[in-house]
C-alpha cells in the first residue's frame, strides 16, 4: 500500500534560531544593564598607628549623642537636630573666646556617638547637620577670605580654607543609653 501524502502545510515553527536570539539577547542586556550599588557615607578613616592618639582637652570636644528614640544630646543638653548646625557653628568658631570652647578652630573635634538602637535615618539627619555646619564655615570663610562661594574657588584655596576649619568628627563605639 502506499502511503498517502497530505497536502496540508507543516504547521509546526523552526525553533531551532530561537535559542540562539534568546541567547543574544541575554547577552545584550547583561553588558548594557548598569547594577545599582547602595553607597554609604564618604568617610576617610584616620592612618592606623600603634602609638595611641594624644589626649585632647575637654574645652576642644563638643560631644553629640542620639539615643535609640532619636533624642539628641549637645552636651548634655536636650536639642533638635534643626539647632544642631548652629550649636557646631558657634563651638568651632567660639565668637565670645570662652574658655569652655576651643582656643582656635582648627583644634575643635566633634565626639558623635550613637545608641545601638539608633535608626539610620536618624543618623544620618545628625551627620549630614555635622557636615553641614562645616560646609556652611567654609563658605563663610572663602567669601570673608576670597570674596566667592567655596565651590568656586581653586583647589588651593579650598585647602587653604578646610586647614583653617578642618572636619573632625570622631566616632565613637555605639553604646546602650
Amino acid at each position: 500500500m502506499k502511503k498517502k501524502t497530505s497536502r496540508r502545510p507543516d504547521n509546526s515553527l523552526r525553533t531551532s534560531s530561537m535559542a540562539d536570539i534568546a541567547f543574544l539577547l541575554l547577552i545584550f542586556f547583561l553588558v548594557s544593564t548598569t547594577v545599582l550599588q547602595e553607597s554609604g557615607l564618604p568617610v576617610r578613616l584616620p592612618p592606623w598607628t600603634e602609638t595611641p592618639p594624644p589626649k585632647i582637652p575637654d574645652r576642644n570636644i563638643l560631644s553629640v549623642k542620639l539615643n535609640a528614640q532619636g533624642d539628641l544630646l549637645v552636651e548634655g543638653e536636650r536639642a533638635s537636630i534643626a539647632q544642631l548646625a548652629g550649636r557646631v557653628k558657634a563651638f568651632i568658631t567660639n565668637p565670645q573666646q570662652l574658655s569652655s570652647m576651643p582656643a582656635k578652630p582648627a583644634r575643635a573635634v566633634i565626639s558623635l556617638q550613637h545608641d545601638r538602637g539608633t535608626t539610620y535615618g536618624a543618623y544620618v539627619a545628625v551627620y549630614d547637620q555635622l557636615q553641614k555646619a562645616y560646609r556652611e564655615l567654609w563658605d563663610s570663610a572663602a567669601q570673608q577670605k576670597y570674596g566667592r562661594p567655596m565651590q568656586q574657588l581653586s583647589r588651593e584655596a579650598q585647602l587653604a580654607v578646610k586647614r583653617r576649619f578642618p572636619m573632625v568628627i570622631s566616632e565613637a563605639e555605639p553604646t546602650d543609653f
